[in-house]
């Protein structure tokens, strides 16, 4: 089997976040399949084709890019962030899993990528600077049910928790309910982060108390970081404040 698949983080936009690992997987493959945003972030050679899809065709999109492959060619599957948080190496995975054998056998590489919260989290201070999770509001693929739960879990347990796809206009009210179960366990003295674009012109970081949290602060492309009892914002006068947890935390009340 001469054909090989890499899914490749790009990382959050900025092009000196992408790692020399990507960027060599990048000037290795012909065909690159991915969500139109990030496949048009690649400045690709005129013997390389770009095949984007829509954000909700990953597994589609993961047996087409597998299909390539098992024809003997290069490929690429390209995420942003980490292709292994909320993203495309999973649903490669699951396609090999419940495919033909021919797949199994292909050459395979995932290459990381920095991830949204890594990126949102460096611009602010240090927030996961104790133990933390990730969580992703979309309940397109779990109930929304199990994602209250979870939060409910992670905040009850003292995590600082980063919330990934947190709203959208087929998913307008999500966002809130979070905020309100959150409220229930944290005080409304908990920072809140909500970071856009990390590292791009485009930049958006915005800082407050989850009090004063409302869905309407983010869109879908936000990555929301709410400390714990432990997070603190430390004010610097003209200068942007740091957020951060300490890298020792008591047990949650």
């Amino acid at each position: 089997m001469s054909g090989r698949l890499a899914i490749i983080g790009l990382g959050p936009g900025n092009e000196t976040q992408v790692t020399p690992q990507a960027s060599r997987a990048v000037e290795q493959a012909a065909f690159f399949y991915g969500y139109k945003p990030y496949v048009e972030r690649l400045d690709l050679r005129p013997d390389q084709t770009r095949i984007a899809s829509d954000n909700r065709e990953e597994l589609a999109r993961a047996k087409e890019a597998l299909e390539k492959a098992a024809e003997g060619h290069s490929v690429a599957v390209v995420s942003g962030g980490d292709p292994g948080v909320f993203a495309m190496a999973a649903a490669v995975c699951e396609a090999i899993e419940t495919g033909p054998e021919v797949w199994k056998a292909l050459d395979i590489e995932i290459v990381p990528g920095i991830t949204a919260m890594l990126a949102v989290a460096a611009r602010v201070g240090a927030p996961l600077g104790h133990d933390f999770c990730a969580i992703s509001l979309s309940d397109n693929l779990k109930p929304w049910d199990l994602i209250e739960l979870r939060l409910l879990a992670a905040a009850g347990a003292g995590f600082v928790i980063a919330l990934y796809n947190p709203i959208s206009k087929s998913r307008p009210w999500q966002l809130g309910r979070a905020f309100e179960a959150l409220s229930a366990i944290l005080p409304g003295t908990t920072p809140v982060v909500f970071g856009r674009a990390a590292g791009r012109p485009d930049e958006r970081m915005q800082t407050c108390l989850l009090a004063d949290a409302k869905p309407e602060m983010a869109d879908m492309a936000t990555c929301i970081i709410v400390g714990s009892t432990e997070t603190r914002i430390i004010r610097r006068g003209d200068k942007p404040a740091l957020v951060y947890t300490p890298r020792a935390a008591t047990r949650p009340k």
